[in-house]
């Protein structure tokens, strides 16, 4: 195999920081798509893997379009295997054209929940996320969605018209809830994690753990995860709440220096039976939270 050359190089260094610049974007984006910053994540990574596999050390004519058109493809193929076929029926007519006065509406949306974005057809959804919640022109929109500039523009007044009524509907859905028993496990595992026991965590572990912290490395088997720990305790930034993050059992983390902050980043932990088997840890991917939902149980008083 041929050695690349230097310019080839210093060309994936600049493509792998711009990865890493560019992966919160690329967040907002596949979190809104998949209606979860947690799925949303789990697309990113995919995207990365694919881009990093594609890239060859040529030059790619504005990477950043090339990236969201992969991220755009990826989080459809996500939606496809989760099976939500609904979400793809689209009934924009392509030769539509949009009402040109509407061009001063919205940024509101970019405030919306990942769940609101869900009840958009997925065309309206990529449309309306592209342009109004990270900017995008119409013509980078349609490259991206490889939809004509009308469908775009039909795309995005049907799915604003529908954000505005759903804004405008009260909130009937249940309220999310924790169960006892998920509960009692992130409660024993706050305690112990609060007081900085980090030897009876560790006693919470299975022999073949496995540790993901986002954006940075992964570990696997006691021995490895247990050294994670110690870096939690060189650091007092973080006191655990046990909560939901898209109604997905999971430790908040909020700074103990302000406890009426959001969280600022969150971490799921993975149970057979009392026993850790899994630790996925979003510390250094917080830009995770910014748009998660979050439902916070307990009190987040107390020392740490």
């Amino acid at each position: 195999m041929a050695q690349p050359t230097e310019e080839e190089g210093e060309r994936r260094v600049s493509f792998n920081r711009l990865l890493g610049e560019i992966r919160p974007k690329l967040h907002r984006y596949c979190s809104r798509m998949a209606g979860s910053a947690v799925d949303g994540e789990d697309i990113v990574q995919d995207v990365l893997v694919k881009a990093v596999g594609a890239f060859e050390g040529a030059w790619i004519d504005n990477i950043e379009s090339w990236l969201f058109r992969i991220a755009h493809n990826t989080a459809i193929d996500f939606l496809r295997r989760r099976r939500r076929q609904d979400e793809f029926s689209s009934d924009e007519d392509p030769d539509m054209t949009i009402d040109q006065t509407s061009s001063a509406d919205i940024r509101y949306v970019a405030a919306e929940s990942l769940r609101t974005f869900m009840q958009l057809p997925v065309a309206q959804r990529g449309c309306v996320i592209l342009m109004d919640v990270l900017g995008y022109s119409l013509q980078e929109v349609a490259r991206t969605t490889g939809l004509s500039i009308p469908a775009v523009k039909a795309a995005l007044h049907r799915g604003r018209t529908r954000l505005r009524e759903i804004t405008g509907e009260p909130d009937v859905g249940a309220v999310p809830a924790l169960g006892q028993e998920d509960l009692r496990r992130l409660s024993i595992y706050v305690e112990r994690f609060n007081s900085r026991d980090f030897d009876a965590v560790r006693d919470m572990l299975a022999d073949d753990v496995r540790l993901e912290l986002v954006a940075r490395s992964s570990r696997e088997g006691r021995d490895q995860v247990s050294r994670y720990f110690h870096n939690y305790s060189g650091v007092h930034d973080w006191r655990f709440v046990p909560g939901l993050i898209d109604r997905r059992p999971a430790l908040l983390v909020i700074d103990p220096a302000d406890l009426t902050v959001r969280p600022t980043y969150f971490i799921l932990v993975e149970w057979s039976g009392d026993v850790v088997v899994g630790i996925r840890d979003f510390r250094h991917a917080r830009y995770a939270a910014e748009s998660a939902e979050m439902v916070m149980f307990g009190s987040a008083a107390g020392s740490s």
